[in-house]
């Protein structure tokens, strides 16, 4: 009988060494990141963390991706913001409600792993946990291949954070007349990149290293950008107790999140005039003419947070933001849902 050639796993795709080369370094990166309530290493079958310091803690908890910003870690090599820009988004997201971010844990999906680039993305994921006070407990690296095209992968992120029952912010005591602040967004944080690819690359030619004059800075640069954590911010109103409502604005910009944090009963009326369009936001308008709704439901433009305080205490609120390095804007208020109206309205 013939004898057959053994078949491994690295003839399937699937390179276990280049695996291992990886998580060693992941192991070493995660590490850093580990606060107290980390009781388990990386590689445990489950990781598991000790919740202390909360004496009625709800526990809030979210998912997300970076989308196709991945497109230009991809174009330009340079993997090592997206990570940052995935932790980010998630602590925002559950910041506006109240939480303290606890733990993180990464999904890195690849065709072909290159412990290199994976020790990339990871190190930003890192830095994104270590500088938001969470820990990076565990995740998962897959190598599948035939599912991406070479050299490019998928990113995800779950995150978990606590807050005392009491302290949660659910939007209910916002009431008409409250301030609504902004803060400024750094470029277009995670959303709204398939559009800004297709004007910037297909539509205008553009290359990653292309300079945006009126931006002062390349295509890739720009879009690069890492997408803001909020936190601080929050933590400084909510401590202060001049908080009502927060709202992170993501995909679906002012229109779409502003009323997420809103009762149903109520509007925000935003001031088109009360803070100036960045001009990344501007040059993306000027190549697509893109309609006026479609630019306001795709892209922060420049207001990467909102965030409704007392009309009594907006002069206090503001001072404290500036206080702890922040740039705030009056962006507009709450007012009385009128009939039939829609939850925002720009003026």
């Amino acid at each position: 009988m013939p004898l057959r050639k053994q078949i491994r796993y690295r003839d399937a795709g699937v390179d276990i060494d280049e695996a291992d080369r990886a998580l060693s370094s992941i192991k070493k990166l995660a590490r850093g990141t580990f606060t107290p309530g980390v009781l388990t290493d990386i590689g445990s079958f489950g990781a598991v963390f000790k919740v202390g310091g909360f004496r009625r803690p709800v526990l809030i908890s979210s998912a997300d991706g970076v989308g196709t910003k991945l497109k230009i870690a991809f174009m330009t090599g340079r993997h090592g913001t997206v990570g940052e820009d995935l932790v980010n988004h998630c602590v925002n997201d559950i910041a506006v409600q109240g939480a303290t971010p606890l733990f993180f844990m990464d999904y890195f999906a690849v065709g072909k792993l290159d412990a290199a680039v994976a020790e990339s993305v990871i190190s930003g994921i890192a830095r994104g946990c270590r500088q938001n006070g969470c820990a990076l407990i565990g995740g998962e690296t897959a190598e599948m291949p035939g599912m991406y095209q070479p050299g490019e992968y998928d990113l995800a992120g779950f995150i978990v954070g606590a807050a005392e029952r009491s302290a949660l912010l659910t939007g209910r005591n916002i009431r008409a007349g409250d301030v609504l602040l902004g803060l400024p967004s750094n470029g277009l944080h995670t959303n709204g990149y398939s559009l800004a690819r297709k004007l910037f690359f297909d539509v205008a030619g553009y290359s990653p290293k292309t300079l945006l004059p009126e931006v002062g800075a390349t295509v890739g640069d720009a879009l690069l950008a890492t997408h803001r954590s909020y936190l601080k911010a929050i933590r400084a109103l909510a401590s202060a107790k001049l908080l009502r409502g927060a709202a992170h604005i993501t995909g679906g910009g002012i229109t779409d999140n502003t009323p997420r944090m809103l009762p149903k009963d109520l509007a925000a009326i935003i001031d088109t005039n009360s803070w100036s369009i960045p001009p990344l936001f501007e040059a993306l308008r000027r190549i697509g003419h893109i309609p006026e709704d479609d630019y306001r439901r795709t892209f922060n433009l420049g207001v990467g947070m909102i965030l409704a305080v007392p009309a009594r205490s907006a002069a206090k609120a503001a001072a404290l933001l500036e206080k702890i390095g922040e740039t705030p804007f009056r962006v507009g208020e709450v007012a009385v849902r009128k009939r039939n109206r829609p939850r925002v309205e720009y003026r």
